[in-house]
């Protein structure tokens, strides 16, 4: 069991010190880049009656303040409220300085969303320098710096945060800084939290938006989803072509030479017919091979939590197995789990370098939830190629999510939701370590 020590850090400590850096991101951004871009923007919109300097100039603002608040946006992910992006698809030949493009800009809602946000959006976000403020103050007080620079000043010594004029006020600054070290990290995650929240006011879509988002999403989806059963279905079909067919083919050809030489040459004929054993054997192995490709036997008798299990025994590294399910999703989420859990512990393997992995599955609002991690190198892209680019497809085809943090120097943690609903219990064991 961990210490009253380690528990504190680890629930207090640390998310307190990640959200006061979150803070100071939050507050330099909204006051440098909401203030100015305000400012530009009104521009740009006054500059609008005169021909060919508005019309060109507002669309090239916009497409700053989209970055700004991409920004934001990226930031709120971190912090846990994730928002979506609200824009409509560019249209077709809609150039900088166009006529098309300034419509497509102002007849977008999110555009006049996001203007609206730029002011309010600097207030609370200065207020998220508090959440950095304030550690930052009790920091100095808690380490005895204004103590200390008493002593080297003889009395005449002044913190870099707290000032003081005598011995009282310094040996007095040591615990009212842990007080505020202590209160600020408690507070910082919700300072951040409550400004986050209230960007989501502005920066989420609306309602009719994420209707549009959502039917462009399924019709994304729907097609990535057609074109990787094609592209089973052309595997499978190559499989069998190569591999089983070609060996079956070649078994039928030794039956028919073993059965011609059967009552010339008995002993040719007890090889071919070895060889044809031998070849049906191989063909039995390719077979069940393609079999497990499509949907391993071990998911169907073991479900998922097995299924897991035997994956982690597999990888050449440790990994840690929490599973908590109190039932079995059904078959096509199972399988899209299972193939989702078996290429994320695959790009571990190839690409993480790590020297330890974790997978944790678990249910709750009609959500399964699988996390896989690593402590490797981190820097794991999903634009980049790799094989998070087919988990997320194959996630999405049942209105899966999936989210990748992977910071340089890792760790590295792939978080994948899938809707469903479970059906009969589990008889496996819930948790344990592979």
């Amino acid at each position: 069991m961990d210490s009253p020590v380690r528990e504190f850090a680890r629930q207090t400590v640390r998310p307190g010190a990640i959200a006061a850096l979150q803070g100071l991101a939050v507050a330099v951004l909204s006051l440098t880049t909401n203030v100015a871009l305000f400012v530009l923007s009104l521009v740009s919109l006054l500059l609008i009656p005169v021909f060919g300097i508005g019309f060109a100039l507002f669309p090239m603002v916009t497409a700053l303040v989209r970055l700004s608040t991409g920004l934001q946006r990226r930031l709120a992910r971190w912090g846990g409220v994730p928002i979506a992006t609200p824009y409509r698809p560019l249209p077709e030949g809609a150039q900088f300085g166009t006529w098309r493009r300034f419509r497509w800009v102002v007849g977008d809602p999110a555009t006049w969303r996001d203007f609206a946000w730029l002011v309010p959006g600097a207030v609370t976000g200065g207020a998220c320098l508090l959440a950095f403020a304030l550690p930052l103050y009790g920091l100095e007080g808690s380490l005895g710096v204004p103590l200390l620079l008493y002593v080297l000043a003889d009395s005449y010594g002044y913190g870099l945060f707290w000032p003081m004029t005598n011995l009282v006020e310094a040996l007095a600054a040591l615990p009212q800084g842990w007080l505020l070290l202590l209160g600020g990290l408690a507070v910082a995650p919700w300072l951040v939290w409550l400004h986050l929240r209230f960007a989501r006011l502005f920066l989420a879509p609306t309602r009719a938006a994420e209707l549009a988002l959502r039917v462009r999403q399924l019709t994304v989806t729907r097609a990535d989803t057609v074109d990787a059963q094609a592209a089973e279905l052309r595997r499978i079909e190559r499989d069998l072509h190569d591999g089983a067919q070609a060996r079956l083919v070649a078994l039928s050809m030794s039956i028919g030479l073993a059965e011609q030489l059967l009552e010339q040459d008995p002993t040719a004929a007890g090889k071919l017919l070895a060889e044809a054993r031998e070849t049906s054997g191989q063909a039995l192995v390719e077979l069940r091979g393609l079999v497990r490709g499509i949907h391993p036997p071990v998911l169907a008798e073991r479900g998922l939590d097995g299924a897991v299990r035997a994956l982690a025994l597999a990888v050449p590294l440790p990994v840690a197995v929490e599973v908590e399910l109190p039932g079995r999703p059904v078959a096509p989420v199972e399988s899209a789990a299972y193939f989702a859990v078996a290429e994320g512990l695959a790009n571990v393997t190839k690409h993480s370098g790590a020297a330890h992995a974790w997978i944790q599955v678990s249910y709750g609002d009609g959500r399964l939830t699988i996390v896989v991690g690593d402590d490797g190198r981190g820097g794991a892209e999903p634009a980049a190629g790799s094989g998070l680019a087919g988990i997320g497809r194959r996630l999405a085809a049942f209105d899966g999510t999936m989210v990748v943090t992977s910071p340089p120097g890792g760790p590295t943690v792939v978080t994948m939701e899938l809707p469903c609903e479970l059906s009969s219990p589990k008889t496996s064991p819930s948790s344990g370590t592979g």
